[in-house]
């Protein structure tokens, strides 16, 4: 018996011992991590191998060794998170690295809501003109040129990009309150077309903001159409989070349905208290259209308080034009008369009023371009009212003047069970909603939202470690395969044999975030290492600065890929 147990173990040390006199096999092993493989399934302990950009074997034990291998005992091993709503579009062109967010594991940004093309010669010029902090020259017109300008840069997160609804009919028709002749509509058409052979992901709108917001329901089925035909997802800032939030999540699956594509619901909320009771009514509305077959999920940050312009706290018809004409008005002083007593309407029919919904005391100022104003950031509009002798609704629209821009401005409009309620939603993915900013240069010159810092860690440390309203492996799974597979995306958000390299190790019991409104500029502790497609891109903590990310396209611009005559040419994953 003794004789027969030394040999049966013979097998294993010679394994072992095979296994170390031999060269290194794979480039790197990652160690005795804790696997969350995105399935949403239950872990288990094990070894990953990456070799080149891909992930080539995982199992409970890889006796072959890697040149480079990495201890994760007692760490918690995942795919790579997906920045589901991501706006790295001018911070990456400075800074590459994206460090707000991988140091939360991000190695997915995926931009939208408006996209960097295709912009007319009017557009680059504004685009030009309203840069505060973070300068670049406009050296683009189409958003395939965009994406090729970054991924020559040398940027550390994968990114990707949808093309935007208003972008379009901005370029094709401008920025005034019109609608488009069926020769524009076709000119529009075939501007989504082309942007979705140049790699985007789907079309998206933000149909609360200028000139967005003037295209009726069926132009953006129109368009939605072609995206579709081309394997894209229709996804929105809808018309309303507030005041008439079902009207929009019907609009948005109305969209869906017709156009033959999926639907993703941009940041779910219900903003303004005396909308915080819709809840049920609009997941009802979007749990019965995913049961009779309609694709339809949403994705969300984890705060109370968004983020945006004071473009938000004003009616939309004053800003048709552009934002010069804007404030051309906003000097007028009948005009003045006229913004100030909309904006006191607490429910207009005709606009999503946040000055009434989150009040002065709930705006808190974020973002000038103007150095003479800087000095008022981190205050409240009630605070900067106080100081200056005028009305919160005259200060606002004096800081749109002074500023030129449409100033960056918080807003404090949700509950905090609103928050929990959604994340516990298992259709919901997650977005930070933010630029992808350092703690350093010119990125201090402004505030961010806290998210921007801290949306992801938030997300593990807060609501699964601390609140235990959802499980890790269930917040793994919604952070990457459900994300990846909305964007129809081939082999990634899954640690799968064959699948790209990209990979985060964090600390459950560690990964926090630190940002806050008052004090932004933190970065999340918790997260060791971050692969991007096999290279390193966080390193013990640290961003390696390496040219790590690639642009991800869409399926139109794929080998195999195009646009098919109809949506139902494609197949989407559920």
């Amino acid at each position: 018996m003794r004789r027969r147990l030394a040999l049966a173990a013979l097998p294993a040390i010679a394994l072992a011992t095979v296994g170390a006199a031999n060269p290194a096999r794979y480039d790197v092993v990652i160690r005795g991590g804790t696997i969350y493989d995105g399935s949403g399934g239950k872990p288990f302990t094990g070894d990953v191998a990456i070799k080149g950009d891909r992930i080539v074997a995982i199992a409970p034990r890889i006796d072959a060794r890697g040149t480079t291998e990495v201890d994760a005992a007692g760490k918690a091993v995942a795919p790579g998170f997906v920045n589901m709503l991501a706006h790295p579009e001018e911070s990456l062109l400075v800074d590459g690295r994206a460090l707000s967010d991988l140091a939360q594991g991000v190695t997915l940004e995926v931009m939208g809501e408006i996209s960097m093309g295709p912009l007319s010669p009017a557009m680059k010029r504004e685009m030009t003109e309203q840069q505060g902090d973070v300068r670049y020259p406009v050296d683009w017109t189409t958003l395939g040129q965009y994406l090729d300008r970054l991924g020559r840069r040398a940027i550390a997160p994968n990114v990707a990009s949808f093309v935007g609804a208003g972008t379009v009919r901005q370029a094709v028709i401008g920025s005034d309150d019109v609608q488009p002749t069926p020769a524009q509509l076709a000119r529009m058409q075939a501007l989504v077309r082309q942007a979705m052979e140049e790699g985007a992901l789907g079309l998206t709108d933000a149909l609360i903001y200028t000139p967005a917001t003037f295209a009726r329901t069926p132009e953006l089925i129109a368009l939605a159409k072609v995206s579709a035909q081309c394997g894209g997802i229709y996804t929105v800032h809808m018309r309303s989070e507030g005041d008439r939030i079902e009207q929009a999540v019907q609009e948005t699956i109305d969209i869906a349905e017709a156009s033959g594509a999926p639907a993703e619901i941009y940041h779910f909320k219900q903003a303004g208290k005396a909308n915080w009771g819709k809840f049920d009514r609009v997941v009802a509305m979007i749990e019965a259209a995913r049961a009779r077959g309609t694709r339809i999920t949403a994705d969300m940050y984890t705060y109370t308080a968004g983020a945006t312009g004071l473009d938000a706290a004003m009616p939309s018809w004053v800003q048709a034009g552009g934002t010069q004409a804007w404030i051309a008005r906003l000097k007028d002083p009948a005009t003045r008369a006229k913004v100030a007593a909309a904006m006191r309407e607490a429910h207009p029919d005709s606009w999503e009023n946040f000055f009434a919904g989150a009040g002065p005391e709930g705006m808190l100022l974020l973002a000038f371009k103007n150095p003479s104003l800087k000095p008022l950031t981190g205050k409240t509009l009630a605070e900067v009212a106080r100081m200056r002798g005028k009305s919160p609704e005259e200060t606002a629209m004096d800081l749109v003047v002074e500023d030129g821009t449409r100033v960056g401005v918080a807003y404090f409009l949700m509950s905090e069970e609103n928050v929990r309620r959604s994340i516990r939603l298992p259709w919901m993915s997650f977005g930070s909603d933010e630029a992808a900013p350092a703690p350093e240069g010119a990125f201090l010159l402004a505030k961010n939202h806290p998210r921007a810092y801290g949306n992801f860690a938030r997300l593990l440390g807060h609501y699964v470690r601390d609140t235990q309203d959802i499980t890790l492996a269930d917040a793994v799974r919604r952070l990457t395969s459900l994300p990846a597979d909305n964007l129809s995306l081939a082999d990634r958000g899954r640690l799968r044999q064959g699948n790209f390299a990209d990979l985060v190790v964090f600390d459950p019991a560690k990964i926090s975030d630190h940002a806050t409104f008052e004090k932004p500029a933190q970065l999340a502790t918790g997260v060791e290492q971050v692969f991007v497609n096999g290279g390193w891109a966080l390193r013990d903590g640290k961003a390696t600065g390496a040219a790590t990310g690639r642009i991800v396209k869409g399926r139109a611009a794929l080998p195999g890929g195009g646009c098919r005559p109809t949506a139902a040419g494609w197949r989407w994953s559920r």
